[in-house]
């Protein structure tokens, strides 16, 4: 089985930034004899590029109506709205060595089925005892129920795959937990699963007495999961910004599934989570981290290093250091950030892209991410120096404007020096780097 990022008419528009290319970014592939690729996580590597750098069948000439389009359908207990992860050559023990294609729905199950058939060597559920799956808290976005929603990630090193399921028990109380199963035969594994909590020093609407305490029934796990340096970081948003929330990221270890790490980035406000529209977060070949934040409480009064002064970063693109824990270490927000955040036009409906190293006419390398959000702009920070917040202008490697023909829903893909978006109502738009 063979991956293709979009089959779509390309419009080439206006150069993105100034520079020439190197090579691709964080590689999650595993190439086997079978032919087929591994995909391990969202969007392929932790760049989130979306390429595929073993591909050797599909090209722009060989996609088209005539030979290209659906193979097969292949029917589960529930919607999918995670992206489905390969892996190649999977020994199943006695029913043989298969490419298996995992699918976890909003039914709260995990599937491990036949890449080219759709066999299904096993299916578990994720419910405990006397659970059902959550209800929609009459919210439209994720429903009728809401399971497993957010795409899992796989360590074929370790024989695992990682998701986080939501249920509700039969006294109406809400759980999310953290499942760690064999690749080979669905069994939960590192003694599994962990009931996620957490707490945060901070006065936001989430808590009292200075302390913020993770909500399960009012949070979601849209974002995908990241697995990075052996931690497996999990992002939190809202059910329809039913309100009281606020931004969680919440790490585990991905040995034993102990807590790893907490970080809120609104503690002192409300709102500010991050749902991406089901992308992932990126992160860059040093270890750093890099989202964006949706609309939530900004605080326009920065302490000497630039930092909102009470720690709230709603509406922001965020870049998170892990050398000791989980802390912001650098970000960027519009000059209207909280005239956005006010208006419902954040850029926390996107996802953010590390673009590989580049090297621009004077022989500087650049090392940059791109996003964008409901805004119909593209943001291009560099990552060494994201631009902070300014009340008067951006101050940011590259704000391009006018060239999308909606609000950014999605993720970006990047391959051969070029980065494509596909916006709202807008056809898809190709933006090579030159």
């Amino acid at each position: 089985m063979r991956w293709l990022i979009c089959a779509l008419p390309v419009w080439f528009l206006a150069i993105i930034i100034v520079a020439c290319g190197s090579s691709g970014g964080n590689s999650a592939h595993h190439s086997t004899t079978s032919g087929a690729t591994d995909v391990v996580t969202y969007h392929n590597d932790l760049a989130r590029t979306g390429q595929n750098l073993t591909e050797t069948v599909l090209t722009p000439s060989n996609v088209n109506s005539s030979s290209f389009g659906k193979l097969g359908f292949f029917s589960v207990d529930g919607k999918v709205d995670a992206e489905p992860l390969l892996l190649a050559g999977i020994d199943l023990g006695s029913q043989g060595t298969h490419d298996i294609l995992y699918v976890v729905t909003e039914h709260d199950s995990v599937y491990a089925m036949d890449a080219a058939s759709g066999t299904v060597y096993w299916r578990v559920s994720l419910l405990g005892a006397g659970e059902t799956t959550s209800d929609n808290h009459g919210c439209s976005q994720i429903t009728p129920e809401i399971g497993i929603t957010s795409t899992p990630v796989i360590d074929r090193g370790h024989n695992v795959i990682y998701a986080v399921a939501m249920s509700k028990d039969g006294s109406g109380n809400y759980s999310q937990r953290l499942h760690a199963l064999n690749l080979a035969t669905g069994a939960e594994m590192l003694g599994g699963p962990v009931t996620i909590n957490a707490s945060y020093p901070g006065g936001g609407e989430e808590g009292s007495a200075g302390t913020q305490k993770f909500m399960p029934g009012q949070h979601a796990e849209r974002a995908g999961l990241l697995l990075l340096n052996g931690v497996i970081y999990t992002m939190w948003t809202s059910h329809c910004d039913i309100q009281p929330y606020t931004g969680w990221v919440i790490a585990y270890d991905a040995s034993t599934l102990a807590q790893a790490a907490v970080l809120n980035v609104t503690p002192n406000g409300s709102e500010g989570s991050m749902w991406m529209s089901g992308t992932a977060p990126a992160a860059d070949a040093s270890g750093n981290i890099y989202f964006l934040d949706a609309n939530g409480t900004f605080d326009t009064t920065l302490d000497v290093n630039g930092f909102p002064n009470r720690e709230d970063f709603g509406n922001s693109f965020m870049k998170l250091s892990i050398a000791n824990g989980l802390a912001v270490s650098d970000y960027f927000a519009t000059f209207d950030t909280v005239h956005q955040s006010s208006l419902d036009q954040d850029l926390g409906s996107g996802g953010a892209l590390v673009l590989p190293d580049l090297t621009d006419a004077s022989g500087g390398v650049r090392h940059l991410a791109v996003g964008a959000g409901k805004d119909r702009k593209i943001y291009v920070v560099d990552r060494d120096n994201m631009g902070k917040f300014n009340p008067s202008a951006n101050n940011i490697y590259q704000e391009i404007k006018g060239v999308l023909g909606g609000g950014v829903f999605g993720m970006p893909a990047y391959f051969n020096n070029t980065v494509y978006y596909g916006a709202v109502g807008d056809r898809l738009k190709a933006f090579p780097i030159a």
